[in-house]
């Protein structure tokens, strides 16, 4: 992708990756996804805001050269992870007067992670300035978005912050900025799910921050950028609150049809009392979607048969990473099926114990659902339903 103009003397330089389809080896990316880095010319000094992906470094610097860039002062990292610093040695071999700009943290780790030597590094702490000439940039920490050494970049005179991953989506597009905000909603949902929710109760304070600039434009690692900054402010605001929504997600697989009838029962009667269920069948499942819808859910229901002695191996795959992703979940029941005995609730109970939800009472049975066991999943859904009234979501 070549260089685009986002206002007079800045660009961005990234480029997408319109092919990859996972990430970090775990996270699906149906939709591909961008490394974005910018690039300021001010009166006195230019600096690159970020690297990219070590995979696509050949682009980023035929976009510097492209725009003439002979002499480059400063490269900002606002993160160390490799998707972003992995080009870095590159850029310094390129351009071997330029310097590091970071925080202390961020320093410690790029030396760590791709070997930048430390006389290369300018350290600034929070809310410290670097001086363009006509512009400065001032840094603000933000620790753990979604690591401990982050920060945002802010260019003071025009208004735009730099602020990382944090607001950003796993998106491959033309557009520089958003312009489908329906589509970009989804897919920033689903970045923010999969990677920032563990860390939502640090938000608030950032996103403060954020709104008392009077930012702009907002400028992501990954995905469009925004200049309509207050689309994914307000969307953050929601998705970090306590609040949640009269949904129940639903998480199963079934061997031999008991715990999928149990699964039916329980979707429909949870619909039949006003409950929005969404469903979600284990042994094909793209986690990011169920990631998701974990954002909102009040509820959760894992419904596992057992093998051996424990719950389904997909089952208990999928309930270790939410338990990583610590949604905001206020509900949990287990239900399921077993063939001859095993302890299937107790270690999937086990596996959530960064879940704060309050367990309801489980319906776990021997071999096929009997009329007894339907009516337990009845009772189940019904008190689904009263937590849900107490709650104010139904």
């Amino acid at each position: 992708m070549n260089p685009r103009k986002i206002r007079e003397n800045i660009w961005a330089v990234g480029t997408n990756d319109w092919d990859r389809r996972l990430f970090d080896e775990l996270i699906p990316l149906p939709e591909g996804t961008s490394y974005n880095a910018f690039l300021i010319r001010g009166s006195e000094k230019t600096v690159l805001i970020d690297g990219v992906d070590p995979t696509v470094e050949g682009i980023l610097l035929n976009n510097l050269r492209s725009l003439g860039v002979e002499t480059l002062d400063y490269i900002v990292s606002n993160h160390a992870e490799q998707d972003h610093s992995g080009a870095i040695p590159s850029v310094l071999d390129a351009y071997p007067g330029s310097k590091v700009v970071t925080n202390p943290r961020c320093a410690e780790m790029l030396m760590d992670h791709i070997h930048i030597p430390g006389e290369n590094f300018i350290l600034k702490e929070d809310e410290e300035t670097l001086s363009l000439g006509d512009w400065t940039l001032q840094f603000f920490l933000a620790p753990f978005v979604h690591w401990p050494e982050t920060q945002f970049t802010w260019l003071q005179e025009e208004k735009i912050l730099f602020t990382g991953d944090f607001l950003g989506s796993h998106l491959a597009t033309s557009d520089l900025y958003v312009r489908n905000e329906a589509s970009v909603y989804i897919s920033a949902k689903r970045y923010y799910a999969e990677i920032m929710m563990p860390f939502r109760r640090k938000f608030p304070k950032y996103l403060d921050r954020i709104e008392n600039l009077g930012v702009e434009i907002i400028a992501t690692t990954h995905g469009p950028l925004y200049d309509r900054p207050e689309f994914i402010l307000d969307a953050y605001r929601d998705w970090v609150s306590d609040n949640v929504k009269n949904d129940v997600v639903i998480a199963y697989v079934s061997m031999h049809d008991s715990t999928g009838e149990m699964a039916a029962c329980l979707i429909n009667t949870l619909i039949d009392r006003g409950l929005n269920v969404k469903v979600h069948n284990l042994t094909g499942v793209d986690i990011g979607e169920l990631a998701i819808d974990l954002v909102d859910a009040a509820t959760i229901v894992w419904a596992s048969p057992t093998v051996s002695v424990g719950p389904h191996p997909n089952v208990a795959y999928a309930a270790f990473l939410a338990n990583i992703l610590k949604p905001k979940t206020k509900f949990a029941a287990v239900i399921g099926s077993y063939g001859w005995g095993g302890k299937m609730l107790e270690q999937l109970q086990g596996l959530q114990s960064n879940i704060k939800a309050e367990y309801l009472d489980p319906v776990i049975i021997k071999g096929r659902p009997r009329k007894e066991d339907f009516s337990a999943l009845e009772r189940l859904a019904d008190q689904i339903a009263e937590k849900h009234t107490e709650a104010g979501l139904l």
